[in-house]
């Protein structure tokens, strides 16, 4: 999917998520990849929260419960209730 399709989808400017992109790409969630004259995007399971609430919780566990796929048995999943 293009970021200018997932801009579309979720009703931001393409510039807004180019920026979301970068800042998830920086802090370690993403890593680019070129494919041709595309860049594609690969999350980085291992990569862990930063928040003192999540800490040391991969974010392999909250793409599990988003998505409804088993995480690894080391990849605790993060309580979204909690405050």
């Amino acid at each position: 999917m293009r970021l200018r399709d997932v801009a579309t989808v979720c009703g931001l400017t393409e510039r807004t998520v180019q920026t979301i992109v970068t800042d998830l790409e920086t802090d370690g969630y993403l890593r680019r990849v070129r494919d041709g004259r595309r860049n594609r995007y690969e999350i980085s399971p291992g990569a862990v929260f930063r928040h003192p609430a999540e800490a040391g919780v991969q974010v392999a566990g909250l793409l599990a419960l988003l998505t409804g796929a088993a995480a690894a048995p080391d990849a605790p999943v993060p309580d979204l209730a909690a405050d």
